[in-house]
């Protein structure tokens, strides 16, 4: 497919006031300015000098796991029966025909992490999908993705009401430390078992085998974390054990974001269209993921569908133009920046050559209100 005759958003480079990118094998082959256009004898589409724009990318949902209008029976998305559940995988509970996927691809977002909410202070497993397919097993992209951890009010809120631990932040970082610490002598078992066939190896534990990874610092782990503290608490016990890390929501972020940026520490912001709805959210700010990048922390922005619809995600990113941000910043954070955070960007977030052919056509510049999605592409593939 060639996509010709828009404003071009490479997000790898600057953007070409006109210009077309070539699809193909399910791969973008090239892009280009439109004096470089290549002969093609195949499908054309003219985006009518409309903007095109890599596919969106959600960093932080729980699409398919809380079904639309669904209720109880849709609701998989927290096992709230045992603080540690490393071992589920989000990708058992996602329901591929959930119309919000179709959502999701009207809107422009053509790959997101979804998986476990925060009920539990080591949640489980998220997976990366593609938007488009009828079978989770073929829109899969990585899985396990990222383990999600959780601090603060929630997991607080939930064993509270069963007189069960935790019911502090205290107990919370004391389960996940004691866990992530049996991970690290698991795996180092393990390790010694396979040099020493003397030795036995550990009983299998199906916690502790889905954490191992993490603890070695090879699986992200995600954490949860609205307030200050418990931000501050999550990169705390990441230095303890050497986790690669990701802060999710990081609301209070703005107000200690310079010790972010000297942390090194990523953040996915969000969602920002929403009432203070809990006590953590007091200090929620649309100027947080601006605050957060100007002190040079790597931000993506977020829709935590369903808190925000999937579909409005560009508009997170329009919020975030509002209130300070540089248009193409706040493209990235869905789209480069994004991909990045998710580990994905070999393959998703800009237009470059050889990267999946995930691609948005749209009427007008991608953060305003105002455009509308004409055409959707994933590998390669017209969804909308």
């Amino acid at each position: 497919m060639l996509i010709f005759n828009g404003v071009i958003h490479p997000m790898d480079g600057p953007v070409l006031p006109r210009g077309f990118v070539l699809l193909e094998g399910g791969k973008i082959k090239q892009v280009g300015p439109m004096e470089e256009l290549p002969p093609w004898e195949g499908p054309r589409l003219d985006a009518g000098g409309g903007h095109i724009t890599p596919g969106f990318v959600d960093a932080h949902c729980h699409l398919g796991l809380f079904g639309d209008g669904l209720g109880f029976e849709g609701d998989d998305g927290n096992e709230s029966t045992d603080p540690c559940m490393p071992q589920l995988r989000g990708l058992d509970g996602i329901n591929p025909l959930d119309r919000c996927f179709a959502e999701a691809r009207q809107g422009g977002v053509t790959t997101v992490l979804t998986g476990p909410g925060s009920a539990n202070p080591i949640a489980g497993q998220f997976a990366a999908l593609k938007t488009s397919g009828r079978w989770v097993d073929e829109m899969v992209r990585k899985a396990p993705a990222a383990m999600k951890f959780a601090l603060g009010e929630n997991p607080k809120s939930v064993y509270n009401e069963r007189k069960e631990t935790p019911i502090t932040r205290m107990a919370t970082a004391a389960i996940i430390r004691e866990y992530l610490a049996k991970a690290v002598e698991y795996r180092d078992k393990q390790d010694r078992a396979e040099a020493d066939p003397d030795l036995e190896m550990p009983d299998f534990d199906p916690k502790l085998e889905a954490l191992a990874p993490v603890a070695a610092g090879k699986l992200p782990a995600h954490f949860h974390a609205h307030r200050a503290d418990d931000i501050a608490t999550a990169v705390r016990i990441a230095k303890e054990f050497g986790l690669d890390y990701v802060v999710v929501h990081g609301t209070e972020g703005h107000l200690v974001a310079d010790r972010l940026a000297a942390e090194g520490a990523r953040v996915i912001t969000g969602p920002c269209l929403g009432d203070r709805s809990k006590p953590e959210l007091l200090n929620q700010s649309l100027e947080n993921p601006v605050i957060l990048a100007r002190a040079g922390v790597k931000v993506a922005i977020c829709t935590d569908h369903p808190e925000t619809p999937i579909q409005y995600l560009p508009l997170c990113a329009a919020m975030a133009v509002r209130a300070g941000m540089a248009e193409e910043d706040a493209l990235a954070a869905i789209t480069r920046d994004a991909a990045e955070i998710a580990g994905l960007g070999a393959r998703a977030g800009t237009l470059t050559p050889g990267k999946d052919a995930d691609v948005v056509v749209l009427s007008g510049p991608p953060l305003d209100w105002r455009s509308k999605v004409t055409a959707v592409f994933i590998d390669g593939v017209q969804v909308r």
